[in-house]
């Protein structure tokens, strides 16, 4: 999930991935992403190591964990009271990210590890990947922080050098629903709080190119 996207407010991240696919009938479907955000200051300085290695997409994607990968919408009211019925039953939890990983030769992606976390983040997954956002996956999931992709072999193994050693840790209170909508642009439809009744006014703010 990286590519150039759109999302709602300048802290937020983007579920970026696949573009949205017209439907069987031809009618453009909008899609659903949901992320966990990297709180700053650790997103900017991670968006900085990410340029570092030469990735273009450094800044344009901010720092995140992606829970559900783009994934089609045929059922928004049915898809949001979903997703806050996940948050309400989710509670906070620390993620630690430690060390380097990378999905090479499968794809040219190196990640932070989640060395706490992940069985938090994998759990949250499976339970939001049900009802209307229910579908198959190409790989398992495996919850990562991005720090390139795309970039040269050279820079790859740069970036798995130079982060070897990193480690730090936030706390996880929120993910952030997002639509991928026919122009493109994921927008954030909810900023959903963990443990909490959502409500209809969670006001993302304007959209901005990221």
């Amino acid at each position: 999930m990286d590519q150039p996207v759109s999302a709602a407010t300048s802290s937020q991240p983007s579920p970026v991935g696949a573009l949205a696919a017209p439907g069987g009938d031809g009618a453009w479907q909008s899609c659903v992403g949901v992320v966990i955000a990297v709180p700053e200051p650790l997103a900017t300085d991670l968006e900085r190591w990410r340029a570092s290695f030469g990735d273009p997409m450094a800044d344009l994607i901010p720092a995140h964990i992606t829970l559900i990968t783009t994934t089609p919408a045929t059922d928004w009211e049915a898809t949001i009271e979903h997703v806050r019925e996940v948050a309400r039953g989710q509670k906070p939890f620390t993620v630690t990210l430690k060390s380097t990983g990378t999905f090479r030769p499968v794809s040219p992606v190196v990640f932070l590890n989640l060395e706490e976390g992940f069985d938090d983040c994998a759990e949250l997954h499976a339970k939001l990947q049900r009802g209307p956002l229910e579908r198959s996956l190409e790989f398992p999931f495996h919850p990562h922080v991005t720090v390139a992709h795309d970039v040269s072999a050279a820079s790859m193994d740069w970036a798995e050098t130079q982060l070897a050693g990193f480690e730090a840790s936030f706390r996880v209170r929120t993910m952030g629903l997002y639509e991928h909508d026919s122009c493109g642009i994921w927008r954030l439809r909810e900023e959903l709080s963990f443990g909490e009744d959502q409500d209809q006014g969670n006001n993302p703010g304007p959209d901005r190119i990221l």
